[in-house]
């Protein structure tokens, strides 16, 4: 069967497959906060240097906790805010220099903040560009525009699902000749947690040992949709059933307040921001996700990853990743009585939601590993220095 990459674009001329020993990568992003987009960043650069590669992250944002992560992992870590409204050409050239300084041979630039300024950066410093879309990225005409011209410095366009390799090509932000799909990966030896470690973490939130847990981890903004989850779940939540929210965010307020208004909203578990993801979902019995918009979300991977089942709505990339009735069942999007029925049926069911989970754990080891993903953008990475030679 095809790859996505044959689907979506003709193949390339071969080049020689990127040494890691030799590569000296520079990830652009827009912050160093605890979203998933900086997770995959962390994760390819540290897959990198294991190696025996070189990477450095620089954020367009003041520090934040993966900047610290990136740092007791031996990776160095850069903040560059902006000095000026608008477009910040100093930003820029303090950008380049920092890549002349390191000795970069390909920024890989993460969504289209980062691309505005490290693709110019990167085509100064005469560096290879990578850049990944990691989700649809609404915008103006005029913020559009900017990233079609920003898109033209890029060197290899990596789209991190199916559908957002279309939506891609849809907005004219790359063409099909350097678009090329590589689905997130992650560190799977995160996600073997431990009984104990479910139960010392249920214990820390006042949740019962045998308490029967939904929950979902993400930031709480409008496009998550975190709100249909708390109707849905409050009617059938109590003392033997619990709703936990990982995450922090501008709704945080709001998602309170609905759920101080719904029925049996007290036993809704507000965590807020958490760099203990693994604990997390380890106290979950089933993962929710109710976004309006994704790509591909490195949350749901590490859902499964802990061997948790999957309801979801089909947005993006997920129903790639989410096959119904073997890693978990999809629901529409704001549909709160559709939701109510598949969280009753699992709670109903542990012993189905239990076979669910065990077969999306085998599906995201097979596919989604941070081995595979680095193996993937070693590929990326050695055609963006090749087509600057």
């Amino acid at each position: 069967m095809d790859t996505p990459q044959q689907r979506l674009a003709p193949p390339a001329r071969r080049s020689p497959r990127a040494s890691a020993a030799r590569v000296s990568v520079c990830h652009v992003l827009s912050s160093f906060g605890l979203g998933g987009m900086e997770r995959v960043a962390l994760d390819l650069a540290a897959g990198l240097v294991e190696r025996g590669g070189r990477a450095i992250v620089v954020a367009l944002g003041p520090e934040g906790p993966i900047a610290r992560e990136l740092r007791s992992a031996g990776i160095r870590a850069h903040a560059l805010e902006r000095r000026r409204r608008g477009y910040d050409l100093g930003l820029v050239m303090r950008l380049r220099r920092l890549l002349r300084a390191e000795r970069v041979d390909v920024v890989h630039t993460h969504n289209p903040h980062a691309l505005l300024y490290g693709a110019v950066a990167g085509e100064l410093a005469g560096c290879g560009v990578v850049h990944t879309k990691h989700g649809k990225n609404p915008s103006t005409a005029a913020e559009l525009g900017l990233r079609r011209q920003a898109g033209r410095l890029v060197d290899c366009y990596v789209a991190v699902s199916n559908a957002t390799a279309v939506v891609a090509l849809e907005k004219r932000e790359t063409d099909a000749a350097r678009l090329r799909v590589i689905p997130n990966g992650i560190d799977l030896r995160r996600f073997a947690a431990s009984s104990g470690e479910r139960s010392r973490l249920r214990a820390a939130l006042g949740v019962p040992d045998d308490a029967f847990v939904f929950g979902t981890v993400g930031r709480l903004v409008p496009e998550k949709d975190q709100a249909t989850l708390i109707r849905a779940a409050a009617p059938l939540l109590g003392e033997r059933c619990r709703l936990l929210l990982a995450g922090d965010g501008p709704e945080a307020a709001a998602l309170r307040a609905v759920a101080d208004a719904a029925p049996n909203g007290g036993f809704v578990h507000f965590l807020g921001a958490r760099s203990d993801v693994p604990a997390v979902l380890a106290a979950m019995d089933v993962f929710v996700l109710t976004s309006e918009t994704e790509g591909l979300p490195l949350a749901l991977l590490e859902a499964m990853a802990a061997g948790l089942p999957i309801l979801s709505t089909p947005v993006g990339g997920i129903a790639e990743v989410v096959r119904p009735n073997v890693s978990g069942r999809l629901f529409p999007v704001g549909d709160v009585e559709a939701l109510r029925r598949e969280l009753d049926a699992l709670r109903s069911r542990p012993a189905e939601a239990r076979r669910l989970g065990a077969e999306g754990r085998a599906f995201a080891h097979a596919i989604y590993s941070r081995d595979a993903a680095v193996d993937r953008y070693l590929s990326a990475y050695a055609t963006a220095i090749e087509a600057r030679r």
